[in-house]
C-alpha cells in the first residue's frame, strides 16, 4: 500500500509496541508554538495501527494512513516503514 490518496490523512511516528497480532502501537510527536508564551510545546499521542504481515519492531519509524474502522480502537493503517532499528 505505498502509493496513498490525497484525501486520507498521514502521520509519521515511532513504533512503540509491537505485541498485539498485526497491531502496532505508533507515538506521533506533535509540536506546536505556545499562543502567549512563544515557547516551542512538545506533544505525544498513541495510535493503534494495522500491521497485517507483522513486519514492524519496536522503535521502527512509520507513515500511518487513516481507514475505515477495523476495531473499536483501529482506525489507522500502517503505509510505509521510514526507518528500521537494529534488533540484537
Amino acid at each position: 500500500m505505498s502509493e496513498v490518496s490525497s484525501n486520507k490523512r498521514t502521520l509519521e511516528g515511532v513504533v512503540v509496541s509491537n505485541k498485539g497480532e498485526k497491531t502496532i502501537v505508533v507515538e506521533v510527536e506533535r509540536r506546536f508554538m505556545h499562543p502567549r508564551y512563544r515557547k516551542t510545546i512538545r506533544s505525544h499521542k498513541k495510535y493503534m495501527a494495522h500491521d497485517a504481515e507483522n513486519t514492524c519492531n519496536i522503535g521502527d519509524t512509520v507513515r500511518i494512513v487513516e481507514c475505515p474502522p477495523l476495531s473499536r480502537r483501529k482506525t489507522w493503517m500502517m503505509d510505509t516503514v521510514i526507518t528500521r532499528t537494529e534488533q540484537l
